[in-house]
């Protein structure tokens, strides 16, 4: 059983409310905000916290770099790490001006917690997040089956994130009313929708392809007209289970409510890349693809803002840094053309010079493309 610190515990709380109530934390900031000062408590065995000193936050940073994940026996991350000690500086910055501990605790002992800037530099990187191309996503609802109201669900969810450029969590709590079809547009609506930082705009559907919006247009006239569902009812309602003949669990049909949270549509990404042979490609990644179907087709500023503001973007700023790295191979494939042009050249850069550059990136690429694809295209940032 663990021992708790009551004098702890009570200005965890009161922290933590502080971070909900002034701050605007939601339940995810917050859950890892108490999983860091936790992992301390732990290391430190529960001692009061007016006992710290900076030796602590030390040995605890040591500690960090040796501890594996349990669930993978993996060494803990960079960020991890990173994310971990800003949790706890923070903590310990607040906790110094709180009475009863002004006396005993200094701000500046806070930036014991502060990590490695090399460490740091690992852990803010900004990476190269790869994405499937359009063709690829036609090849997932290709290799999809559609012999039932479930599959051609998980079919639609699939066709209607490239359509929408909509996040997992607001893909789940869409209504049939937010979607205009005559119009092809759809409300992202903070109120109803769980769209990040409930920000409220329109989304008109992204020109993908007729095949595309035609699945997506045929799941909701399905909804309509077969189901009988109506414009309160969910755009993806979730599975209805029960027992079967020989008592056990499985889906028999739809149900007429959301799916508590985003897993079953990652979930149903995983089975789509996997029966189309492809690396898992999440959700959030086709928000990527949407920016790179904008640099192919060559937009202006003006249609590259409108672009930008369809995904949910107020900066193309965001657009560009968050969703708009060009892949590693398709960047020296430029810079390989621009050691061939004359009007590169312009007697600055050499073509020589860029012919090495373009065949060092292009030597790279691959290699990246591939690391990137075994760790499993993981994180994705909404971060915006």
């Amino acid at each position: 059983m663990i021992k708790r610190n009551g004098p702890n515990e009570r200005m965890k709380r009161k922290y933590l409310h502080i971070l909900k109530e002034t701050k605007g934390r939601d339940e995810a900031s917050l859950d890892a905000v108490i999983k860091a000062i936790d992992r301390f408590e732990e290391h430190s065995k529960h001692r009061d916290f007016t006992k710290f000193h900076v030796e602590l936050a030390r040995s605890f940073k040591s500690h960090l770099a040796t501890t594996r994940n349990a669930r993978t026996g993996e060494p803990l991350s960079a960020s991890t790490i990173h994310s971990t000690l800003a949790a706890l500086k923070s903590f310990f910055i607040w906790l110094a001006q709180q009475r009863g501990y002004r006396s005993r605790l200094s701000a500046s002992d806070a930036e014991y917690f502060n990590p490695p800037d090399n460490l740091s530099r690992v852990a803010t990187a900004r990476r190269y997040k790869a994405c499937p191309t359009v063709k690829q996503v036609h090849a997932m609802l290709g290799a999809m089956p559609a012999n039932n109201e479930i599959e051609q669900r998980d079919r639609a969810l699939i066709a209607f994130t490239l359509l929408s450029g909509a996040r997992d969590r607001a893909i789940v709590s869409f209504k049939l009313k937010h979607i205009d079809v005559a119009n092809e547009l759809i409300e992202q609506d903070a109120r109803e929708v769980q769209t990040k930082r409930a920000k409220t705009f329109a989304t008109w559907f992204f020109p993908v392809g007729d095949d595309i919006r035609k699945i997506v247009v045929d799941w909701i006239a399905f909804l309509h007209e077969k189901k009988g569902f109506g414009p309160e009812d969910p755009l993806f309602p979730k599975s209805k289970v029960a027992p079967g003949d020989d008592l056990a669990f499985r889906a028999i049909g739809l149900d007429r409510a959301h799916w508590a949270n985003a897993n079953p549509v990652r979930a149903v990404f995983r089975e789509a890349c996997a029966l189309a042979g492809l690396p898992y490609f999440n959700p959030h990644s086709l928000r990527n693809t949407l920016v790179q179907l904008a640099y192919e087709r060559k937009l202006d500023a003006e249609r590259f803002k409108a672009w930008s503001q369809n995904l949910g973007h107020e900066n193309c700023l965001t657009t560009f840094s968050s969703y708009g790295e060009i892949p590693p191979s398709r960047q020296a494939e430029i810079i390989r053309g621009l050691a061939r042009s004359d009007e590169a050249n312009n007697g600055r850069l050499k073509p020589e010079l860029l012919r090495q550059l373009a065949d060092q990136l292009e030597r790279t690429a691959f290699a990246r493309e591939e690391a990137v694809a075994l760790a499993g295209y993981e994180r994705e940032r909404e971060s915006n």
